[in-house]
């Protein structure tokens, strides 16, 4: 195979809603550039996306597929990406490694919310986009509704390259008003016939090219001023304004295929090759030092694993982007986040499952690597005179969660080796070990994301596992001052135990002044501060401690055996065993013996006096709030809100955002277990959201009644 150079190498991302036809797409862009020989069917599942088993038992795309084309002289490495919103991580790496985004559109459904969610991450990361029109064959397909749709949401800046002479069953043509031409295709699609444009659509046609020749001049200003003077561009000029529109985002064009019917592929390659944005042409990364990192060959060698793919009778593949650099086989390579060596015995490009060898890559090529020994998605490999490490890709915070454990408790090792095998896959998977909650959760972005880990569990790695609901990471606190002592005394012959410790707890909030005096029963206690310790929780929330012990009732180094106390009980709350947070601790007095005292009587009377002390203190239950945003069709808003509603949340605005309602609430993490799949209902799968912590709150009475009587069934059950 050729070895290209960066100026001739492309990267680009195929993004769609489900059944937009993506892989479909893909089966036909290799087929038209002699990658395969004969285009995959889903229903047949030998497409060469969709090739792992889950996705063929699906039928959906679960993971991206790395696949590359040739096209007169130049390399297009393409990402084909799962449509489903619960598989976005694949969507957002291959943006992130990627300069050009194929936004595919099914022609009956027009802008759903995949499509939106997929375009405000464009915008995020300053993606060029090309929206593609598919199935133009549907009978529901209205281009010209679609094209103003298009426009209402995302402005002027989109702008039709092609337009088809009818849709429905009947297409078989379009104009292109780039070159001015027409194209039309027999039943099997392919090669098409090129005709000059007919006289009842030259109209039409010289309008929209007006347009686009418009579009492509504002770009440059040399176009412009051509522009102006002779009101047209050239085939070459106008290539190159739409190039420069792209990378700028200035421009988003809009194209017309039929991929099941491989009709407008063809041209499609033709504009990806010489119009699209070379890896040159885009603005260069920045390492973790916030260093520039550009796609030159010349530099020292870079490569970023984006992906990891678990392959049967292969084991891992690596897939990697050269950010500078060459890389050539049998290359030592240092892994960056490791300090590992690393050997690059064979490198690959790849088309799904089909892998090629070659002997080098250069700066912005993407490849892949097998059997190396300890890389892990996210490393950064370099030559031995770099020190680059990148960490740009950023993924959505989770959504669904679920308690896992192994049918079989003895599976529970083998459960855990093969989720983390799994998280390399898919980052977006998240697997916690929780000590506070006394479960492994399992997190990801919806319930059939979570669905698909349990299918390969159980089928793949033959391990069965059980889903359930995981446990509310709640905590608990106090709302007034109390005091307690308490006496820990213990003889048994020979050294005994004793201790005494007397403690007054009370709010803790930022900035409270230092304690002075406090008043129980009619009796003042006056504090006189000898020392102050503030312990930051790791689970949120401080403990102050104060000594205000006078005349030598405490020897101070007891203290930190008082304080260590105070610590075990502040992680069992009395309500429901929750974490505690935000007190202050004042131990004022006590009493200690010549000999019998030790530094464990003084951590149990400590731990003793804190319990006591705190259960007098009106202690409520906190729980976790999250600000969630909704991404609503305007016709569903009202069913939305009322649901949010009846979920304890508290709408906190509404605005338009790019043809969707977005609705901001804050809302009990208990209450959105299952959210994403009464969202989907609600809505028939036209609604989105994200959710990410904001803040503990006082939950409400009945709630903190409910959730004691639950914790003491518990404990009985115990």
């Amino acid at each position: 195979m050729k070895i290209y150079q960066t100026n001739e190498i492309k990267n680009i991302a195929i993004l769609g809603n489900d059944g937009s036809g993506k892989t479909t797409l893909t089966e036909a862009l290799l087929y038209e550039s002699g990658q395969i020989k004969r285009r995959g069917r889903i229903t047949q599942k030998n497409t060469v996306s969709d090739y792992f088993p889950v996705e063929q038992e699906y039928g959906y795309s679960v993971f991206s597929t790395v696949f590359h084309t040739e096209w007169n002289g130049k390399k297009l490495n393409m990402i084909d990406c799962p449509g489903s919103d619960d598989f976005v991580g694949a969507a957002l790496t291959a943006m992130h490694v990627s300069d050009t985004t194929v936004l595919l559109i099914a022609g009956s459904k027009g802008l759903e919310v995949g499509t939106q969610n997929h375009f405000r991450y464009t915008e995020k990361l300053e993606k060029p986009v090309i929206f593609l029109v598919n199935q133009l064959d549907d009978e529901n397909c209205d281009y010209d509704q679609l094209l103003e749709q298009f426009q209402a949401v995302y402005g002027s800046k989109v702008v039709p390259v092609q337009y088809p002479i009818q849709t429905g069953p009947s297409f078989n043509a379009v104009i292109d008003v780039l070159l001015m031409k027409k194209y039309s295709w027999g039943p099997e699609g392919g090669a098409p016939t090129i005709e000059d444009i007919p006289a009842d659509q030259m109209d039409k046609a010289m309008e929209m090219h007006k347009a686009l020749v418009e579009a492509a001049a504002e770009n440059d200003e040399s176009l412009m001023e051509k522009f102006f003077e002779s009101e047209t561009l050239t085939e070459d000029e106008m290539r190159e304004g739409i190039r420069k529109g792209l990378a700028s985002r200035g421009m988003f064009p809009v194209f017309c295929v039929c991929a099941g019917k491989d009709m407008g592929v063809r041209r499609l390659m033709e504009f990806l090759g010489n119009v699209v944005p070379f890896v040159d042409d885009m603005p260069a990364v920045h390492n973790t030092r916030g260093e520039e990192v550009k796609p030159v060959c010349d530099a020292p060698t870079s490569l970023y694993f984006f992906k990891t793919a678990v392959e049967p009778h292969i084991g891992e593949v690596q897939y990697f982007k050269v950010m500078s650099g060459v890389v050539r086989e049998g290359d030592d390579l240092t892994n960056a986040d490791r300090g590992s060596k690393e050997r690059m015995s064979q490198i690959f490009v790849c088309s799904g499952s089909n892998r090629i060898k070659v002997e080098e890559l250069r700066a912005g090529d993407i490849g892949c690597a097998v059997k190396l020994k300890n890389v892990k998605t996210g490393d950064t490999l370099n030559s031995g005179d770099c020190e680059n490490r990148f960490n740009f890709i950023k993924y959505p915070n989770p959504k669904f969660s679920r308690s896992i454990k192994a049918a079989n408790e003895a599976e529970t090792e083998k459960m855990m080796n093969a989720l983390n095998k799994m998280r390399q896959e898919d980052p977006t998977w998240i697997v916690e070990q929780s000590k506070e909650l006394r479960q492994i959760v399992v997190s990801g972005q919806g319930e059939f994301h979570l669905r698909t880990l349990k299918w390969r569990m159980e089928n793949n790695e033959k391990i069965e596992i059980v889903f359930g609901e995981p446990r509310i990471p709640y905590r608990e606190t106090i709302t007034k001052v109390a005091r307690a002592d308490y006496r820990h005394k213990k003889q048994s012959g020979g050294a005994g135990q004793f201790g005494e410790v007397h403690l007054i707890v009370e709010p803790y909030y930022e900035g409270m002044p230092e304690p002075e005096s406090y008043s129980f029963k009619g009796q003042e206690y006056k504090m006189n501060v000898k020392g102050k310790e503030e312990v930051t929780l790791d689970w949120g929330g401080k403990l102050v401690f104060y000594n205000c012990v006078v005349g030598g009732a405490i020897d101070t180094r007891f203290m930190p055996a008082i304080l260590k106390g105070i610590m075990q009980r502040i992680e069992q709350g009395p309500l429901t065993g929750s974490y505690a947070r935000d007190v202050r601790v004042i131990c004022y007095d006590g009493k200690m013996h010549p000999v019998d005292s030790n530094e464990l009587s003084f951590m149990l009377a400590g731990r003793n006096a804190f319990s006591q002390a705190f259960r007098e203190a009106g202690p409520k239950i906190l729980e976790p709030i999250y600000d969630v945003e909704v991404f609503v069709p305007s016709d569903k808003m009202g069913d939305v809100m009322s649901d949010l509603q009846g979920r304890r949340g508290m709408i906190m605005g509404m605005t338009s955002e790019a043809g969707y309602e977005k609705l901001t609430a804050k809302v009990p993490l208990k209450e959105m277990s299952s959210y994403c799949t009464s969202l989907s209902s609600l809505t028939g799968g036209r609604a989105s959201f994200i959710m990410k912590f904001a803040s503990y709150e006082l939950v409400p009475m009945d709630v903190q009644t409910k959730l004691i009587a639950e914790h003491d069934a518990e404990a009985k059950e115990d």
